[in-house]
């Protein structure tokens, strides 16, 4: 019998799968620093098993200044619809928040999840074996049947969709079947996910949500200073996994994050590195934090801190007073 020969992975496919990757680095790191007790979060572990290996004390103690920082313009852009919203996580990965902001009943009319099909694949899999997962979905329910299968999730409250955020025809037309809103004032979270998308991609993805929502926040985390030699070394590490930042270049400054947002439809916008983020969490936290592992070098943390950024820009024709919205 003759054998089979299988056609080499494309650049493209090495690149999106490296991409897909980063994945399990972010929720390992999440559920290290869950174990220590840096935040709560009684869901990870239901996707992520523990690691065996310690985290160092500053990717913690970054971790735990991203998750407050977004939790924070999250709480305030609810509290400002007064939850008569909808969510889109860009690239969510295995986050947790769904469940969260049911717990803490603070769920918006609706919530969506976008993200590569293996990833959703795999979440929906997880959700589907769980009932500590499938339970909250259910009890959010209300209407027809919930649709779920291998690839996607559709429920009154909660949406997994499979899609790729460079193909925005697709991507639109999958939000829209789950009942996306385009008159609701929308949050949209995307962490980590811009800087490997080339600036065109993310650009066209920015003025689409910009132009698709009349009252809209985009919160934004990823890396920032990149031009300096402590942001080289973070390109080449990512590099020599086959992880190549080809948004890097609208990461340079904070001004350069600031800019794009500004050039694609979006009336303000507002950028601070992760050491200003860091020192504006609460004194009390921060103290029971810094009281969990010993850090010995304070350098190498601030230096991680200065090159990751939270971005937040807001478009508000209904005058929800989403510009006043900040840490």
């Amino acid at each position: 019998m003759a054998a089979t020969s299988r056609e080499p992975p494309r650049d493209d496919d090495v690149y999106d799968e490296a991409v897909r990757g980063t994945c399990d680095d972010a929720s390992l790191c999440k559920r290290y620093a869950v174990s220590i007790g840096y935040w709560k979060d009684p869901y990870i572990e239901y996707f992520v098993r523990q690691p065996k290996e310690r985290k160092a004390p500053e990717i913690s103690r970054g971790y735990y200044a991203r998750v407050h920082g977004v939790s924070q313009l999250l709480t305030a852009f609810l509290k400002k619809t007064e939850c008569n919203c909808q969510i889109i996580n860009l690239g969510a990965g295995l986050d947790t928040l769904f469940w969260k902001l049911k717990d803490e009943n603070l769920l918006p009319k609706k919530y969506f999840e976008v993200d590569f099909p293996t990833i959703a694949t795999r979440k929906i899999h997880n959700i589907k074996s769980k009932p500590s997962l499938s339970k909250p979905i259910m009890e959010s329910h209300s209407g027809e049947s919930l649709l779920i299968d291998a690839h996607s999730l559709d429920s009154s409250r909660y949406a997994i969709i499979a899609a790729d955020l460079r193909e925005l025809p697709k991507l639109e037309e999958s939000l829209k079947k789950c009942s996306m809103d385009p008159h609701l004032p929308t949050l949209l979270i995307a962490e980590c996910v811009l800087i490997y998308m080339t600036p065109e991609h993310s650009s066209c993805l920015l003025r689409w949500a910009s132009s698709t929502f009349s009252a809209a926040m985009f919160v934004n985390y990823e890396q920032v200073n990149m031009a300096d030699r402590f942001g080289q070394i973070m390109v080449e590490n990512l590099q020599s996994r086959h992880c190549n930042l080809v948004g890097v270049e609208d990461c340079r400054t904070l001004e350069t994050q600031r800019a794009r947002f500004l050039a694609n439809g979006w009336e303000t916008a507002n950028a601070m590195d992760m050491m200003k983020v860091y020192s504006c969490l609460p004194p009390a936290d921060v103290k029971r934090i810094e009281a969990l592992e010993f850090l010995d070098e304070k350098e190498l943390l601030e230096q991680l801190m200065q090159h990751y950024c939270l971005c937040w820009a807001t478009k508000d024709t209904c005058s929800l007073g989403l510009a006043d919205i900040g840490l």
